[in-house]
């Protein structure tokens, strides 16, 4: 630990008082960039293109290094003349980095600044900042150790991993799965890694879990569609479009349950602050309900939810970065000082700590509830209903089913929806209503007051299945190669999970993943490689409810 920040024995204390809270820590990491150090002998920094400008061997032989960064051929040597500019280092700053292998100029891209596209997302140097040759087995092991010494020295709970798209896929295949490796040999199995990828593209962010071995990201495709629906007023189909992407995450260790959701962060701004800018002549009492509605969507579908300090208190501010970063204690900050706050007449001259608060209020009965009924946090999730303002989805877990709903009209909204418990069995609000619903003909009718959320949860278990499991199975196109599609078709098998492997010639069969609701999809990735006329063969196993 830096002495700046305390002592290794502090930070073992502080870790050991949190697990005594029943809290979690995670460490902020990152391994795309270092300190900026690293200068150029030519004093300039505009981007130089691999096409343009390759890498050179020692002797002078052009390579890609791309060829080798997954690790399964021997890197060339290289030499200060390998790079497009000559890398330096003041005399005064040769030894500033821990460990010492991260002042070797050699492990660094050299390239010139990022402008954001193309190769240069993860070759360029981030802002000015150095950024490491991630494609180099040196790189990847020295990365390795650095972060296993944490998880040896200190019971942490996993890392929140900074700049994951910026680094090359390669890098974190080999990276996660060695952690994952090492925790769970130091008696860590339940380690946890989740990823910034800022995109609020599924097919960008999910290749992260698939192929990058990583947990869990950062839910950035959420965040867009729940700021569309709760706060400009988006329609359903937008959030469906997104859960409805979810098998894009499977593998044999995680799945979209695992994303971690969040409405605002310090990069991009507060939900506060979105609310504002997409209503600006709304009063503080609308934006305090589509705050709540914003929150109660996020605590009741799927995901690990994540309240970014002070939205709970209200806090706004002018957009992101600096101006989403307010103190929890009085500020002297002026910028801050005439930030409006949601739900209160209090400004950031005074502590903000008010356990009265609206917002924390709101979110901490949603956190109960959650975990009163543990299938809110866990459970299988399914849609019932995407249309116009309504979305509804039921949750199950402990043979029970819970059916939620939110409304985003300025009107009450009453739908129907077919639920899994049969005949007369009845519903119970836990949430945003009150009383008893009956479901008749396997539907129940639900009015969702405007702005707002219910809860409900069966009275009765669900009754052991009358049909037995079965399953079928559509593979891909002959002759596909990247990432492909495998279909699964359960039948009428109650409350089905499939679980799915797969094996490409005679190599050896992988587990791709377990799907619990329709759509019953996977992906697979297939290398170019594979010749055609390669069989591809895959064998499926269907539980149901029993």
């Amino acid at each position: 630990v830096d002495p700046h920040f305390g002592t290794n024995q502090d930070l073992k204390n502080l870790v050991s008082k949190a697990h005594a809270k029943g809290m979690k820590v995670f460490f902020d990491v990152i391994t795309n960039h270092t300190a900026d150090v690293v200068d150029y002998e030519e004093k300039s920094y505009d981007y130089l293109s691999k096409g343009a400008f390759p890498y050179l061997t020692r002797d002078g032989k052009p390579f890609d290094d791309a060829d080798y960064a997954d690790g399964e051929r021997r890197f060339p040597r290289v030499g200060s003349g390998s790079f497009p500019r000559t890398p330096t280092v003041p005399a005064a700053k040769k030894n500033l980095k821990v460990p010492s292998w991260l002042n070797d100029p050699a492990m660094y891209h050299n390239r010139g600044d990022s402008t954001w596209a193309g190769e240069s997302a993860t070759y360029g140097d981030f802002n000015g900042l150095d950024d490491l040759w991630t494609e180099r087995p040196e790189v990847v092991s020295g990365m390795e150790k650095i972060y296993q010494r944490w998880v040896k020295d200190f019971a942490i709970d996993g890392f929140r991993i900074d700049t994951v798209k910026h680094v090359n896929m390669e890098f974190w295949t080999q990276w996660a799965t060695a952690l994952d490796a090492y925790a769970a040999k130091k008696g860590r199995d339940d380690f946890f890694m989740f990823g910034e990828v800022y995109s609020a593209d599924t097919s960008v962010t999910a290749p992260y879990v698939t192929r990058g071995r990583l947990d869990s990201t950062l839910d950035f495709p959420f965040q867009d569609a729940a700021r569309a629906y709760a706060s400009q007023g988006g329609s359903a189909k937008k959030l469906a479009s997104v859960f409805g992407d979810d098998y894009k995450y499977t593998t044999d260790k995680a799945n979209a349950y695992e994303q971690v959701t969040f409405l605002g962060n310090h990069d991009m701004g507060r939900i506060g602050t979105f609310l504002k800018q997409d209503d600006p002549e709304a009063t503080d009492a609308e934006l305090l309900q589509k705050d709540r509605l914003a929150n109660e969507l996020m605590f009741l579908s799927r995901g690990n939810p994540v309240v970014y300090y002070g939205d709970e208190q209200g806090f706004t501010g002018a957009g992101g970065d600096k101006d989403a970063r307010q103190t929890m204690f009085a500020s002297k900050v002026t910028d801050y000082l005439d930030d409006d706050e949601i739900g209160t007449e209090r400004t950031h001259a005074s502590d903000a700590y008010d356990v009265r608060h609206p917002l924390y209020r709101s979110i901490a009965a949603l956190s109960k509830l959650r975990k009163a009924n543990p299938a809110l946090a866990d459970g299988v999730q399914k849609e019932l209903y995407a249309k116009d303002s309504v979305y509804a989805f039921s949750r199950t877990g402990g043979g029970r089913e819970y059916v939620v709903a939110v409304n985003n009209a300025s009107a009450a909204k009453t739908v129907e929806l077919p639920v899994e418990s049969r005949g007369s069995g009845k519903f119970r609000f836990l949430y945003g209503g009150s009383g008893k619903v009956r479901a008749k003909d396997g539907r129940i009718e639900v009015t969702v007051p405007a702005l707002s959320s219910v809860v409900l949860r069966a009275q009765n278990k669900l009754k052991r299945p009358s049909v037995r499991p079965s399953v079928s199975l559509q593979a891909p196109e002959a002759g596909a190669t990247g990432t492909v599609t495998i279909s699964a078709d359960p039948g009428r098998t109650a409350g089905a999970r499939v679980v799915l492997a797969a094996q490409v010639g005679n190599g050896r069969w992988q587990t791709l993943g377990s799907a619990d609701h329709a759509p019953y999809k996977f992906t697979q990735k297939i290398p170019d490689s594979v010749a055609a006329g390669t069989p591809l063969r895959y064998k499926a196993v269907v539980v149901d409810r029993a």
